[in-house]
């Protein structure tokens, strides 16, 4: 199946540098709807049968025009929530949060406090995409978050190493896609306008 993934648009908080992890976060500010409408026309020619999005109010405002451009609704789905902060939501300083992400390619375990580790975030992410692919959908789009992307995206994906995505952040409404399912695996077509699709038989770097 092909499977687009697309971070959210715009919020106040994101242009305040908040760390806004739970429910049911900041709405769209004017910028993000606009994101969110252009969004719609940047994947018109998508063959999306199913858009889901995490059920915080900017991810499912995000999804609603280009469901509603497809004559579609959106499937909210808390399992596509961002990774959860712990104490330190609504922190402006995000280095604690940052560098537990970064350490759980060699501890997952380690806890972010009140908040995620990596099991509990890959189980429940994993399962809403294996829930989306076997609902038989040949191309689906789903609205999540910056950090959920980042971590789950490059474990998810065989082609497509944390480091390549570490240098190029996602910025709101960027939009990844990925060709697979959850037996074969998935394999990275782009990540925010990146191409990684083989060239002249060659891996993508």
């Amino acid at each position: 199946m092909r499977l687009i993934l697309i971070r959210h648009g715009e919020t106040d908080n994101n242009l305040q540098g908040l760390l806004d992890t739970r429910f049911p976060g900041a709405p769209l500010n004017q910028n993000g709807l606009d994101q969110a409408e252009v969004l719609a026309k940047r994947l018109a020619d998508e063959p999306i049968k199913a858009v889901y999005a995490s059920d915080f109010t900017r991810a499912w405002q995000t999804a609603e025009p280009l469901a509603a451009s497809l004559g579609l609704s959106v499937t909210r789905t808390p399992a596509l929530r961002e990774i959860d902060a712990g104490i330190d939501d609504m922190s402006t300083d995000w280095s604690p949060y940052i560098t537990i992400l970064m350490s759980w390619d060699q501890t997952p375990t380690n806890r972010i406090d009140e908040g995620d580790d990596w099991p509990r975030f890959e189980a429940r992410f994993s399962g809403a995409i294996n829930d989306i692919a076997s609902s038989g959908v040949a191309c689906a789009a789903l609205v999540s978050h910056g950090a959920a992307l980042h971590c789950w995206v490059p474990w998810a994906a065989q082609n497509l190493s944390a480091a390549v995505v570490h240098r190029r952040p996602l910025t709101n409404t960027d939009i990844i896609v990925l060709s697979g399912d959850p037996d074969a695996g998935w394999t990275a077509e782009s990540w925010a306008g990146l191409d990684f699709r083989p060239v002249d038989g060659e891996a993508a770097g």
